[in-house]
């Protein structure tokens, strides 16, 4: 009787423990690196709009890798504040010669801190909110491919996260680290006032043929990686998933 109660027990904790390994499986990917503590890992933090309609996503031309598209958004930027944070997780921002570059969450990190730099990033202090980047960022983007004169007052848009994705750590072809990306994905706040001018603005670029700048494709495009002379930027795929199906495109210097 004893010996099955124990047996029981024993079960019940191993299955426990399965589950909560499983239920965090995310996190602990963040716990391997600190095993290799003399290594540096590469990370970064953005965050990505999603614009779609008919089961189609609205994509915007890259001047940085160009021939390709990917959906609006880009890296974080870090604030003053969080400097002293970022020193005693041992960041090094990544050098970057465009001066709009300057501040990005992208860089380095010892191994040993990339947990400590998840952390650091979940709780929202010292950087960008999703909004004010995604506010930046389609002003700047929309400013690249040709419409700076939208009409849209962008600061009377408001974003809502849709998921979190946690791209990494994985290794780096032609590098000797490994690299992490941090993602939110966002979709307009339909409660606030600018959101369906935006969206309709949006699409209309999007659905307009003499407008090869901003692009509307398939989910089939996505995974294919490709639509005719476009090439699709692999983090499209986290606009439907939580995992990318295709290798990262090299950028301009």
């Amino acid at each position: 009787m004893l010996e099955e109660i124990l047996t029981g027990l024993t079960v019940s904790v191993l299955g426990s423990g399965a589950t909560v390994l499983w239920l965090h499986r995310r996190r602990l990917r963040l716990l391997l690196p600190a095993l290799r503590p003399g290594r540096r890992m590469r990370v970064s933090a953005a965050v990505l709009l999603r614009v779609q309609d008919d089961g189609g996503y609205v994509l915007f031309h890259s001047p940085r890798r160009p021939g390709s598209y990917g959906p609006p958004g880009g890296v974080v930027k870090y604030s003053a504040v969080a400097r002293p944070d970022l020193e005693r997780l041992g960041f090094h921002e990544e050098p970057r010669s465009q001066p709009d570059m300057r501040h990005d969450l992208r860089g380095f990190v010892p191994s040993r801190s990339v947990a400590g730099f998840a952390r650091w990033w979940s709780k929202g202090e010292g950087r960008e909110s999703v909004t004010e980047c995604l506010r930046r960022e389609l002003g700047e983007e929309l400013a690249e491919v040709g419409h700076a004169d939208h009409g849209v007052d962008l600061t009377s848009v408001d974003f809502v996260v849709v998921r979190t994705v946690l791209d990494g750590p994985h290794r780096v072809p032609g590098q000797s680290y490994r690299q992490l990306r941090l993602m939110e994905v966002c979709d307009l706040d339909p409660a606030s006032s600018g959101a369906a001018d935006l969206r309709r603005l949006l699409l209309d670029f999007a659905e307009d043929p003499s407008d090869e700048e901003i692009i509307q494709v398939s989910a089939f495009d996505i995974e294919y990686g490709r639509r005719d002379r476009c090439y699709i930027q692999p983090q499209s795929a986290y606009l439907f998933g939580e995992r990318r199906l295709n290798a990262d495109l090299p950028m301009l210097r």
